[in-house]
């Protein structure tokens, strides 16, 4: 197939308006944001027609729709392109630095809003806290540690040597403020680019003393910045979302490690981006251990850089089989979605530079178009073709499918259950307010409500205790894996040693530690589930039993939904570098040193110990007390729901004289057949999204 002549090199390329590439692939994610906005005014209505403890159950969902922001992890080396994809995704080709030293360690999270209304934070900055500082020059990060253990004096004098030069950096930068600083959060009702510069990027490392004002503040805080939000507008996109990009997982002291790992705990999808020329190369072992603990729905692999391939038609299938091999043979994601694109050539769009383009990249482009492109995309302008060969619009229809079928319909589900749930608790009350309660109304509603608190206090307290055993037993799993482990390594290297001496490198791979705490972690969040979704359930037949003791056949018609347990996190922790891991430098020159094998054995034993003792105590820790949380806020959630139902029925109670009133009231009629209609709207929305569940 030949390519429209306006793709050569040397022609002028003039950029469409962004919105119609920006909205490319996101069709998905509009037809939810339209279902949500559905919801969102059904809410609206069923609070306006509530009474006041109904309405407080209400007001909970609406705001936790309201509240609901996807986030999107990107993940990668430093220099595989993240950033520039971030910015093309968000329309915005500068926005973020691209280009940022290696020394930092940033989150920046770009909370993408519909719309036009200014929020009153524009940018936040969250900065280090004393002890990640202090733990940085007093111990070289986790790699000093890891070199201190070894005695490995060469390489801990290196780091020595680089922490001395970010102190030194940080004092010319900071001053006598430097102390005060750490800890603090600096929030701003706008952003531009230098007021990134100055938390982001480092700028230059050896200013003159008479530099210009604007100079000395270019990096200023960035030594300290740990994390930065920054809130936008994007009329392009059809709900609010956020596209977190880190700053890469490999670096000297194992920081972006730390905060890569923390960014994937708060996201469950993620876009790792590989740059074409080095896709999962020896060094990304840190990247693939990362990935292997997420599920392949969860991630999609974005193939950067295109552009810089000399054939990217013919060596783009070549690479995706190399990730696919390199993928099971490391036990990672091998169902993944992998797309290849370029963000360069979308940033081109953006900028309406295309004719900037250098001669490589304009070859790269139409050899791919020959590939990608097919008759009926040939109608497309320079800049749509431009932008379809990017992979952006393949990009944003994985995200947007993800943010759908994972989050968005089991989130719409559970509001719409619950909604329903209020909705037809309400048509109970108004047969209680006409007919009156069919059960024995000698019992106060005093007694009713104390018979309730006690029951929320049982269902509370059992669940909790069933966690704790759940996750004692955990605990106690996990530990003997570890110290199986560590026992078996020993032991490998015992017989090493006696078999080939101190002349062959020994090497004994930690995976099997991950591969059995990750079992233990599966086993714990699978009982874990299953003890929450029992006492859910055990929790709605008590409330339903009392509501029918207070109130009788009344509440026949009450559909009280069973919440379901929420997914486990992804146990990403065990990415965690372990020293292990390491099969060079240090690590090698170290056990050569050692002399005597009962020697070398204990004071491996013990290094590996000691290694492992804080990743174990924030594995065994971490994770479940964020899981049991969940667990416990759904149910307390539920719980809540029931006392402002139970509340909403009871003040209903004994209002029989006023029969004849409420009948020939035409207000109250049509109340109740606006809730009549409400609960229609809210079951379609329940079956609908259940039904996309079931198709997945």
């Amino acid at each position: 197939m030949t390519i429209v002549p306006q793709i050569t090199t040397g022609d002028r390329l003039t950029s469409i308006a962004p919105r119609e590439c920006l909205n490319a692939g996101l069709e998905p994610l509009a037809d939810f944001a339209a279902r949500v906005k559905e919801v969102e005014a059904t809410l609206e209505t069923l609070e306006h027609v509530a009474g006041d403890a109904a309405a407080r159950s209400v007001a909970r969902l609406r705001h936790e729709l309201a509240e609901f922001e996807p986030a999107i992890t990107f993940l990668g080396q430093v220099k595989a392109g993240k950033t520039t994809l971030v910015n093309a995704l968000a329309g915005w080709s500068d926005l973020l630095p691209a280009d940022v030293n290696p020394w930092t360690s940033v989150v920046t999270s770009l909370h993408l809003m519909p719309g036009t209304h200014r929020k009153e934070v524009g940018a936040r900055f969250q900065l280090m806290k004393e002890d990640e500082w202090d733990r940085l020059l007093n111990k070289g990060g986790r790699l000093g540690e890891l070199a201190q253990r070894a005695d490995a004096e060469g390489e801990l004098a290196k780091i020595r040597e680089q922490i001395e030069a970010l102190r030194e950096k940080s004092r010319r930068r900071l001053g006598k403020k430097f102390e005060l600083l750490l800890g603090q959060e600096h929030e701003y009702g706008y952003f531009d680019k230098n007021l990134l510069e100055r938390y982001i990027c480092l700028g230059d490392d050896f200013l003159d003393e008479d530099a210009p004002e604007e100079e000395e503040h270019q990096g200023r805080f960035a030594d300290i910045t740990r994390a930065a939000d920054l809130y936008l507008h994007c009329q392009t996109m059809p709900m609010q979302m956020c596209l977190r990009d880190t700053p890469g997982v490999n670096d000297t002291f194992l920081m972006r490690e730390q905060v890569t790992i923390n960014a994937v705990r708060e996201s469950r999808i993620c876009v790792v981006v590989l740059s074409a020329h080095q896709a999962l190369t020896s060094v990304d072992m840190g990247l693939i251990r990362l990935i292997s603990n997420l599920h392949s729905r969860d991630v999609v692999i974005f193939v950067n850089r295109i552009d810089e391939l000399r054939d990217p038609a013919q060596q783009v299938p070549e690479i995706e089989q190399s990730i696919r091999d390199t993928l099971a043979r490391h036990n990672g994601p091998q169902d993944a979605e992998i797309i290849f694109g370029s963000g360069y050539w979308a940033n081109k769009v953006l900028s309406e530079s295309l004719d900037e383009m250098s001669k490589a990249s304009s070859d790269a482009l139409v050899n791919w178009a020959q590939r990608e492109l097919v008759d009926s995309e040939l109608d497309l302008s320079p800049a749509e073709m431009v932008w379809h060969l990017s992979g952006l619009p393949k990009l944003n229809r994985a995200i947007a499918d993800q943010i759908v079928t994972t989050l968005g319909n089991p989130k719409l589900r559970k509001i719409a259950s619950a909604a329903v749930t209020i909705a037809s608790g309400l048509q109970a009350a108004n047969i209680v307010r006409i007919e009156g309660a069919s059960a024995d109304t000698s019992v106060s509603f005093n007694q009713v409500t104390g018979e309730f608190d006690a029951l929320v206090a049982t269902h509370m307290k059992a669940l909790h205790d069933q966690l704790a055993n759940v996750t004692g037993a955990y605990h106690d799993r996990a530990d003997r894996a570890h110290a199986n482990f560590v026992e078996r390594a020993t032991h490998s290297l015992i017989e090493h040693l006696e078999r080939n001496g101190d002349h062959d490198v020994w090497e004994y791979d930690p995976t099997g530690l991950r591969v059995l705490l990750k079992s233990a972690y599966s086993v714990y969040s699978s009982r874990a589930q299953t003890a929450a979704n029992t006492c859910y359930k055990a929790a709605v037949i008590d409330v339903a039993e009392l509501l029918y003791k207070s109130f009788g056949n009344a509440i026949e018609g009450i559909q009280l939904s069973i919440p379901e347990a929420p997914d486990p996190p992804a146990p990403v922790m065990l990415a965690q570098t372990i020293v292990l891991d390491f099969n060079d430098g240090w690590w090698v020159s170290w056990w050569r040193r050692t002399r005597g094998y009962k020697a070398f054995a204990t004071r491996f034993y013990g290094m590996i110990s000691a290694e492992t003792a804080d990743f174990m105590a924030q594995f065994k820790t971490i994770p479940p007390q964020d899981f049991n949380a969940q667990m416990e806020a759904v149910l307390k959630g539920l719980l809540d729901q029931c006392h402002d139902l139970l509340f909403e029925i009871g003040s209903s109670r004994g209002n029989k004289e006023h029969l004849q009133s409420l009948l020939l009231n035409g207000e109250e009629r049509d109340r109740r057949e606006v809730i009549d209609s409400l609960l229609e709207t809210l079951q379609v929305h329940v079956a609908r999204s259940s039904e996309e569940a079931l198709a997945i």
